[in-house]
């Protein structure tokens, strides 16, 4: 993402140790042009670690479990 306010920060401030460094990477993306697609991006590619889009591994992982239970429901639905 070049256009992205991550362009010019070291790529290790977004993988951090801690909830505070978790909330520091969160920051830069805020006002990201690009965050929509780079979130997009790690769920597409299911990218476990390290913050991206502004979300951290814990929110994507209930990104992708909403995800699914919607497939799932509309599946359901459909088929009946």
């Amino acid at each position: 993402m070049d256009t992205g306010n991550c362009a010019d920060t070291h790529p290790s401030v977004f993988f951090p140790a801690d909830g505070a460094g978790v909330i520091a990477a969160q920051r830069i993306c805020e006002s990201c042009p690009v965050s929509a697609e780079c979130l997009e991006y790690a769920l597409h590619h299911r990218i476990p670690h390290g913050v991206w889009g502004g979300t951290s591994e814990r929110q994507r992982r209930r990104i992708h479990s909403a995800r699914r239970l919607r497939r799932v429901a509309a599946n359901a639905q459909s088929a009946a």
